[in-house]
């Protein structure tokens, strides 16, 4: 029962029970006296009704200041007392507990305050022997983290539903900076989706091929193909799977190098030989000519035979010549080759079949296939021209399933696609060559993939089987060589880090349901050039650190001066030291809201009195097109759960009663930074009152009093 209720019922209860024995007694003498005289009393009182009235109100009053005594010194501080004793027990032994209310009550709270100075001392024992185990951790946490400083490949690590647990700055500056101008802010941190950064359906298409190698007892399974990133830059991304008990991907080690200049290389080794086969055809088809000419003509005569003689060796010189200028210009693009990897053929197949299956939901078969021939492929592309194919076939020629086979011919590799019935007409493949790939409109057409391949294709066809077929002539693979699995010691995994993220699967429940020590948050703050949102004031700054995990990564910030295109008046700038002349060369909240939101997508926001930040933000959805939809938590009204008998809710109010020290008060970065460390304070402070997940605390928070504020 809310405390107001509770004290307007006692006053109620004790003021009727005051009036009813008053009547009753009344009642009684009256009943006792002659008719007459009971006459007169009565005259009496009614001529006396007033007064009676304000004797009643006398009387109401009186209840009211003895309930009042007693909530003060008996419910209400006994009430603080039980708010102190938690806060001391959860958030901050340090703090004293003291009791406003009588001797008994003191005497009471001087006993609690003992214990609470026995269990500061046992938690400092404790904390004592866990800060020379966090020693050695942390030195552990020094060397991994000095030895990929030192790795020139950017890497990340990510959990099976794609979360980064660990990444060095090499991987950050890969991706670049957020796209949104005015941001300074990496795509790259600790819980975000790492398929923000690489494409989801190559990272799928790898997962699913790594995972079938594993069925099939593959020892070491690995795999590379090439991403896109920032900046039209180019990734060649490795990725090697991190396997659970039972040899199912639990996580993903990726290692990332930027390959753009040699993808350029490879581009002008491909235009190197292209102008070659051109410069030398004239000078081959010369000596050609003249060596045929030669033997043709035995009887020819010595002069003659010399003239043929000078134009071969002519021709000759010149061709060395070319072949030589062209060797010392491109040298470095003929090295260039990398988007092709090693590969069994069963996999690639595979991969297809999946792909087809899942995108067109068209039957495929797999006739046998030599489990030792592998081919050179980029298994990704080569995938999307497979199911290309078979979506053209299904859409134009009624093809209601196909079928793939392989046998290995010299250095290549003949991959056929089979289907039964159609004809299909003879310049289809030479225009369907021309074409991007499929729905998802890949830069890249059908002959594009050939060509990186080196190779060719052509359609046959067996009439008496009513059989046709694609023969694609692909290069030949070389087997990787076994490699041992690495023995993983009985004691457990070795403590580099503490990668708890392992244990989290966004998709396993609804986010309502989720306990608000699963969650990620941005915790953020603005400051603003006035407090009146409907009325033009705007938002001057916005600084947000990120939650994960139980922690507070002050490492992934956020924070940016906003211009708002109007002056800040002395009464603002006063509070936050920020003037109209440091905002001028900032960018505007147009410009920044859209960086400002892909750092916060996929957390829950949280903020102190968040009420007022999100109206600033709800104000600035139709210019700027950006809406912050996800669920928001106010450590205000968090605050008020927790202390229900305390009235003073502000920010430092708050963190000093839990212990908390404020620093870079009034600037935006500095309040989100506290309002960090306040809610991780208040969250087992929650669960103290049966508040465990997101959707109790969000309900609970609507029931308190500071919810009905509005902006």
């Amino acid at each position: 029962m809310k405390g107001n209720l509770k004290f307007a019922l006692w006053v109620g209860v004790l003021f009727d029970g005051v009036v009813i024995a008053i009547a009753a007694v009344a009642l009684l003498v009256a009943s006792g006296l002659p008719p007459d005289e009971q006459d007169v009393l009565r005259r009496i009182l009614e001529q006396r009704a007033p007064l009676l009235g304000y004797a009643a109100l006398i009387l109401l009053f009186a209840c009211g200041g003895i309930v009042s005594w007693l909530f003060r010194n008996h419910v209400t501080a006994v009430s603080a007392l039980a708010e102190q004793t938690r806060t001391a027990l959860v958030a901050n032994p340090e703090r004293r507990i003291v009791a406003d209310g009588g001797p008994e009550l003191a005497e009471l709270a001087a006993a609690i305050d003992r214990l609470r100075e026995a269990y500061r001392s046992q938690r400092l024992d404790l904390d004592a022997k866990i800060a020379e185990s966090g020693s050695r951790l942390e030195e552990e946490r020094n060397r991994l983290s000095a030895l990929m400083s030192e790795l020139s490949q950017g890497v990340l690590l990510c959990n099976a539903e794609g979360r980064i647990l660990l990444y060095n700055e090499q991987a950050r500056a890969l991706f670049g900076q957020a796209a949104a101008a005015g941001s300074q802010h990496s795509l790259v941190g600790l819980g975000r989706s790492v398929f923000g950064l690489l494409d989801r359906d190559q990272v799928a298409h790898a997962l699913d091929k790594i995972q079938y190698s594993l069925d099939r007892e593959s020892q070491f399974p690995i795999t590379k193909f090439l991403a896109a990133a920032a900046g039209d830059r180019l990734l060649r991304v490795q990725l090697v799977p991190f396997l659970s008990a039972e040899s199912r991907i639990a996580g993903m080690v990726l290692t990332l190098e930027d390959v753009t200049d040699t993808v350029d290389q490879e581009a002008r080794r491909r235009s190197l030989l292209q102008a070659l086969a051109t410069r030398v055809r004239q000078p081959a088809a010369n000596i050609r000519a003249a060596a045929e000419n030669l033997v043709a003509s035995p009887e020819m005569g010595g002069e003659q035979r010399a003239q043929f003689a000078e134009i071969i060796a002519a021709e000759s010189r010149g061709l060395s010549a070319t072949i030589n200028d062209a060797l010392r210009e491109h040298a470095n693009a003929l090295k260039a080759g990398l988007s092709l990897e090693d590969m069994p053929v069963t996999d690639l197949v595979h991969a297809a079949c999946r792909r087809i299956d899942t995108l067109l939901g068209l039957p495929t078969r797999v006739e046998e296939i030599d489990e030792n021939l592998w081919i050179r492929v980029d298994s990704y592309a080569f995938a999307q021209v497979l199911a290309s194919l078979a979506s053209r076939l299904r859409d134009e020629y009624g093809v209601r399933e196909v079928r793939f086979r392989a046998a290995g011919s010299g250095g290549f590799v003949e991959l056929d696609l089979l289907w039964m019935g159609a004809i299909v007409a003879s310049d289809a493949l030479a225009l369907w060559e021309t074409q991007q790939l499929g729905a998802e409109q890949s830069p890249l057409s059908f002959r594009d993939v050939l060509e990186r391949h080196g190779g060719e294709v052509w359609r046959q066809s067996h009439p008496q089987s009513q059989t046709s077929w694609f023969r694609f002539l692909l290069p030949l693979g070389a087997p990787a060589p076994v490699k041992p699995r690495r023995s993983v010691p009985k004691g457990g995994r070795p403590e580099y880090y503490d990668f708890d993220l392992f244990k989290n699967a966004d998709a396993a429940q609804g986010l309502a349901e989720r306990r608000l020590t699963d969650i990620n948050y941005t915790v953020f703050d603005t400051e603003t050039t006035g407090l009146e949102p409907s009325a033009g004031d705007e938002i001057i700054s916005i600084g947000a650190a990120r939650i994960v995990n139980g922690r507070l990564l002050k490492q992934e910030v956020y924070e940016q001066l906003i211009n708002p295109k109007r002056s800040v008046p002395m009464d603002s700038v006063r509070i936050h030291g920020i003037k109209t002349g440091d905002l001028l060369d900032q960018p505007t909240i147009g410009e920044v809201l859209p960086a400002f939101h892909r750092f916060c997508e996929d957390t829950v926001l949280v903020a102190h009195n968040a009420a007022f930040d999100m109206r600033f933000l709800e104000l600035k959805e139709a210019a700027t097109g950006v809406r912050f939809s996800q669920p928001v938590l106010d450590t205000l009204l968090l605050a008020a759960l927790v202390h229900p008998s305390l009235k003073d809710h502000g920010l430092e109010a708050v963190a000093e009663r839990l212990g908390l020290r404020v620093i870079g008060r009034h600037t935006a970065l500095g309040d989100a930074l506290v309002t960090g460390d306040i809610f991780l304070k208040l969250v087992p402070l929650l669960a103290e009152r049966g508040i465990l997940t997101l959707g109790q605390t969000l309900e609970a928070s609507r029931e308190t009093y500071y919810a009905r504020l509005r902006y």
